[in-house]
């Protein structure tokens, strides 16, 4: 019997597995699939941010209320307002946040593990994916030089609000009243 696996980065490999031979290659080869499978995942968590992902953004939100928050693994500020949205999410389950780092798709694995140590993993996510950040930052907001955090409150309307630099919670709760996200019932 042949069996066919695709190991990653290794290419394709084609192995003989005849009785009593070849089980440590086929565990090793299992356990091999296994972890490209993990990386697929994470890969799948974290999407690239290309031109017109704002759009698709916007679009699957149409007459809905929402925070985007652009932020980066190199950003001293930024844990502090994850973990904060994080808090808010669980306070507020309906309340719709979406991430994009400002880092590049090679970081997905550090993105996803940061995130998910911040409690905010479940939140929509992005990596920018473009060799000239510059369009994607002119396609968010032509007056925006890629200070992070840099936190927009897009209303039922899409008006937004833009914050740049550490957001009061506050600011947060303010914003959560005036757009009317129910807070979780006890």
């Amino acid at each position: 019997m042949h069996v066919v696996f695709n190991a990653c980065t290794a290419g394709v490999r084609v192995f003989s597995l005849k009785s009593g031979t070849g089980l440590p290659t086929f565990s090793l080869i299992f356990m091999l699939m296994m972890s490209c499978t993990s990386a697929t995942i994470a890969a799948e968590t974290i999407r690239p941010f290309t031109p017109g992902s704002l759009s698709q953004v916007l679009a699957q939100r149409e007459g809905k209320p929402f925070i985007l928050v652009l932020w980066s693994l190199e950003c001293q500020y930024c844990p502090t307002e994850l973990k904060t949205l994080s808090e808010l999410k669980r306070s507020h389950p309906k309340l719709d946040v979406v991430l994009i780092a400002t880092d590049e798709v090679s970081d997905t694995p550090q993105l996803l593990s940061r995130t998910q140590s911040y409690g905010i993993a479940n939140a929509e996510q992005w990596v920018f994916a473009e060799d000239m950040p510059e369009r994607l930052r002119l396609e968010i907001d032509g007056r925006w030089y890629g200070e992070v955090p840099r936190t927009y409150f897009y209303d039922r309307k899409h008006q937004r609000e833009v914050k740049t630099g550490l957001v009061s919670k506050k600011f947060f709760e303010d914003w959560l009243a005036r757009n009317a996200v129910p807070r979780a019932e006890n």
